[in-house]
């Protein structure tokens, strides 16, 4: 039915998920001589992961916020807020109102959240949770699987801030291919 409502028109229909990077991605394949012990060079320390968390608009674009370690619903409140406030400005315009599609994990889910859901609705946001369990059929889990293994596989990082440099210039990479624009959503502490 998202997909239906979707092709007619009547909404915006977006993905939201997270993902995280390590500073030593894994290789696809390597090559060694017959013979020859596989064997990598790695940084002295794994550092934190560099989380992502990405808004995507199949065929129109992407918006993303990163962060070292991972994500809270403090995290996913300030997203939606600013999603709301451009679906309020879509609606009024166009009348359209704003779809996110996203897994249900605690972050989306927390009372936290659902206690802001009514005001999102109000400004033309809404928010559709795929079952538990099943989020293969989100499809930006595709979108971190591309950065994943065409943009940063095999690599290997000093720090954090190299990670997280090489995933932005990933992101970018991601959205020439795909001819989508990107905007990077930066999380203020307040």
């Amino acid at each position: 039915m998202l997909e239906l409502a979707a092709a007619s028109r009547d909404i915006d229909r977006f993905y939201l998920d997270a993902a995280g990077f390590s500073q030593w991605s894994a290789t696809g394949y390597s090559y060694f001589l017959v013979g020859e012990q596989k064997r990598m060079e790695q940084t002295k320390s794994r550092g934190r992961r560099v989380s992502i968390l990405g808004l995507w608009q199949p065929m129109a674009g992407f918006t993303y916020g990163l962060s070292i370690g991972g994500f809270d619903s403090g995290s996913d409140i300030k997203m939606m807020d600013a999603q709301a406030r451009q679906a309020a400005q879509v609606l009024q315009a166009t009348g359209r109102s704003r779809v996110i599609a996203q897994a249900n994990g605690p972050i989306h889910t927390s009372a936290a959240v659902q206690a802001k859901q009514s005001e999102w609705e109000a400004q033309g946001l809404y928010l559709f949770f795929f079952a538990k369990d099943c989020a293969e059929m989100n499809p930006i889990e595709l979108e971190w699987q591309h950065l994943k293994k065409d943009e940063l596989a095999g690599r290997m990082f000093e720090d954090e801030l190299d990670l997280a440099y090489a995933v932005m210039a990933g992101v970018e990479a991601r959205a020439e291919v795909q001819g989508h624009t990107v905007e990077r959503f930066r999380f203020k502490k307040e």
